[in-house]
């Protein structure tokens, strides 16, 4: 049986629409949250599959959130073991450092459903299915910069950096491409300060996530399934 370690800095910001396509596949999943649960003794290279999830901070606050101190350490581990990791905003950042990158605010929030553009080297990639136009969620105020070695993969208007590889075993995504649009509400209400702080109406995206909802869960499901069996 295939295993997969999940990463989990917030309870609503969890695997989406990437559990169905890991159920059906029989991988066995582990979760540990971030804030809570210690990474001490975990062995980077134990699991088939890692996944970093998103959460509300940055990159490089463990000053003021020590936890991510582990994570980090951990991530590097697991990029120096060869195997598949897959980070998702937050965690996409982290992987970003990791490979001594930066990852930083961009002076502006990115929030709601629409499509990225691919590069050349997208479009030969996993992320080929999304080249329709497919709204993807984004929901951040930072981004990564590509790191050394890295291929990027794809862009908005308001960030240049959205998703980039190392090779097959690794992938990084600004955007929530497994979040379940058919679950938007719990987004919705766990972020609802920031989206007032914003004057961003969640009636926007909630109709966004209801008019995408099914073209985004197939192409979700094509594009993880497309990567988990490169090699």
């Amino acid at each position: 049986m295939q295993t997969a370690l999940v990463i989990r800095f917030l309870a609503f910001e969890d695997l989406g629409s990437l559990q169905q396509i890991l159920d059906g596949r029989g991988y066995k999943i582990e979760t540990l949250d971030a804030n809570l649960d210690s990474f001490a003794g975990l062995d980077p290279s134990a699991h088939d599959l890692v996944i970093v999830l998103g959460g509300p901070i940055g990159a490089f606050d463990e000053a003021k959130y020590p936890f991510l101190k582990p994570v980090l350490s951990f991530v590097e581990q697991r990029l120096q073991c060869g195997k598949k990791i897959l980070g998702v905003c937050l965690g996409a950042q982290l992987i970003a450092r990791a490979l001594g990158s930066n990852a930083g605010p961009m002076g502006r929030k990115e929030i709601g459903f629409a499509p990225i553009s691919l590069t050349d080297e997208g479009l030969q990639s996993c992320l080929e299915p999304l080249s329709s136009g497919v709204p993807v969620l984004h929901w951040h105020g930072d981004q990564f910069e590509i790191p050394a070695g890295a291929t990027r993969l794809a862009a908005t208007d308001t960030c240049p950096n959205q998703a980039f590889s190392v090779g097959n075993s690794v992938l990084a995504l600004q955007f929530h491409l497994e979040a379940n649009p058919q679950r938007i509400e719990h987004w919705l209400v766990g972020h609802a300060g920031e989206l007032d702080s914003i004057k961003l109406d969640p009636r926007v995206i909630r109709d966004q996530a209801q008019a995408c909802a099914d073209e985004l869960l197939a192409a979700a499901q094509t594009v993880f399934a497309s990567w988990l069996d490169r090699n």
